[in-house]
C-alpha cells in the first residue's frame, strides 16, 4: 500500500489549435513527424451550449505506478487501475487535497506482455452494488475480455467471456467500456494486419459490442456477430456523450490520427482511407491530427467535451463534440507530464489523467508513472 500525498500545482490555461493540412510519416503509439493538427470541418466550428471549460486546479494523487492503463470508477468514487506490464489491478482511494491509497485488489496471472500487449482495459458493471469488472489483456495466443468477481475489497481470478481477438506485438487496442444500452463495448486493433480490420469475420479492428456474457448484443448489425464497427487501426478510447453516441479515439498510421462519432454498422476505412478522404462510402473521422501531435490513447467526455490523451503528443487535447461541427480542438497539458495515457471522469466530475512514461517508450522521472487530477470550470 502506498499513501501519497497531493501536490498543488498552479493552473493551465488553453490555447485554441490553428487547423491546417498535413501530411506525416510513421506507425505506432510514438512514431510521426512534426506537423499542425488538422480538419476541414473546424472552419465551420460552432458554439457550444456551455462556455470551454478551462483547468481550475491540478494535483498529483498518485506516483511510483508501473504503466497504468485502464481506470474505472466504483460507486464509492474510488477507482480500479490496471498495469499493463504487471497484471495488478490497484485500488486508488482519495479526496481533494488529501492523501491517496493504492492498494492492490487483484491480478491477471495469465497476461502476456510485450510491446504494446499486457493488461489493458478495465470496465465495471453498471449499478450502485456491482459484482463484477471486467479486464482486456493479452495471452500468448490472443486478446481476450474476462470477468472478474468484485466482493467489494478483492477481485476474483479472471473468467474469459470472449477469446480469439487478434494480438501482437503492436496494435491490440484494449479500451473497455459500458454504454447507457447496458451493453460492453471493446476497442480492438489490427493486430500489425491492416487486412483484418475490413474482415467482417475478424474481431480485429473493431468496435465490438457484447453482453456481460461475452455474447453479441440482439440488435448488432451484422447479426450474430459482436462487431459493432469496422475498419479501425488501433482503437484506444471509447466514450458516449450526453446523447447516448459513442466516440472513439485511435491510431493512424503514416498521417492521421482520428476522433471518430461511431455508428453502428459504419465503416472507418482502415486501411483504405487514413483521415478524412470524402469517400462516401467510409465514415470521415470528427478531428484527424497529425501522427506527432497526437498518438491518441484514452477517450473521456464531459458535458459534452471530449478529452482525449496523447502519447507522443504528450498533452491532452480538447473538443466540443456536441455539435455537428467540432469546437476546438484545444490544447491541455503540453508537455507538463509527458506521454499521457488515460483520462477518467470521477464521481466528482473531475478528470484523473495517467501518464505513460514507463512503458517503454520514454524517459521516466524518479516518480512515475502518475495520475493527476484535473478540476475544470467553464469560463
Amino acid at each position: 500500500m502506498k499513501l501519497l500525498k497531493s501536490v498543488a500545482i498552479p493552473v493551465i490555461g488553453l490555447s485554441a489549435v490553428a487547423l491546417l493540412a498535413a501530411c506525416s510519416g510513421g506507425s505506432g503509439e510514438s512514431a510521426g513527424s512534426s506537423s499542425s493538427p488538422s480538419s476541414p470541418n473546424t472552419s465551420q466550428a460552432q458554439t457550444p451550449s456551455t462556455a470551454t471549460p478551462t483547468i481550475a486546479s491540478q494535483e498529483i494523487i498518485a506516483t511510483n505506478l508501473d504503466a497504468p492503463w485502464g481506470i474505472a470508477f466504483l460507486p464509492d468514487g474510488s477507482a480500479l487501475m490496471t498495469e499493463r506490464d504487471t497484471g495488478v489491478i490497484n485500488r486508488i482511494t482519495s479526496e481533494p487535497g488529501g492523501e491517496a491509497t493504492v492498494k492492490r485488489v487483484g491480478e491477471v496471472s495469465s497476461f502476456h506482455t510485450g510491446g504494446e500487449g499486457g493488461l489493458l482495459g478495465i470496465a465495471i458493471a453498471p449499478g450502485q452494488d456491482p459484482a463484477e469488472a471486467f479486464v482486456y489483456y493479452t495471452t500468448r495466443q490472443d486478446n481476450r475480455i474476462a470477468s472478474m468477481r468484485w466482493n467489494g475489497s478483492k477481485l476474483a481470478a479472471p473468467s474469459p467471456i470472449l477469446t480469439g481477438i487478434p494480438s501482437a506485438q503492436i496494435h491490440n487496442g484494449g479500451r473497455l467500456a459500458f454504454g447507457p444500452d447496458g451493453s460492453l463495448y471493446a476497442g480492438t486493433g489490427d493486430a500489425g494486419d491492416p487486412d483484418l480490420a475490413q474482415d467482417k469475420s475478424s474481431l480485429g479492428g473493431k468496435i465490438l459490442r457484447i453482453t456481460t456474457s461475452g455474447k453479441p448484443a440482439a440488435d448488432n448489425p451484422f447479426g450474430d456477430s459482436p462487431v459493432f464497427s469496422l475498419g479501425h487501426r488501433n482503437v484506444q478510447g471509447l466514450a458516449f456523450d450526453s446523447q447516448g453516441r459513442l466516440w472513439n479515439s485511435e491510431f493512424g498510421a503514416n498521417r492521421h490520427d482520428e476522433l471518430n462519432q461511431v455508428n453502428a454498422g459504419s465503416n472507418y476505412g482502415w486501411p483504405i482511407h487514413e483521415g478524412i478522404a470524402n469517400d462516401p462510402k467510409y465514415a470521415d473521422p470528427y478531428v484527424e491530427w497529425p501522427t506527432s501531435e497526437a498518438s491518441p490513447s484514452g477517450l473521456a467526455i464531459i458535458d459534452d467535451w471530449a478529452y482525449m490523451a496523447a502519447l507522443r503528443g504528450k498533452r491532452l487535447w480538447q473538443v466540443g463534440v456536441g455539435n455537428p461541427q467540432p469546437v476546438g480542438p484545444n490544447e491541455l497539458l503540453v508537455g507538463e507530464y509527458g506521454r499521457l495515457r488515460t483520462p477518467a471522469v470521477a464521481l466528482d466530475g473531475s478528470l484523473w489523467v495517467t501518464t505513460s512514461n514507463t512503458d517503454g517508450r520514454a524517459n521516466p522521472a524518479d516518480d512515475d508513472d502518475k495520475i493527476i487530477r484535473l478540476t475544470l470550470t467553464s469560463r
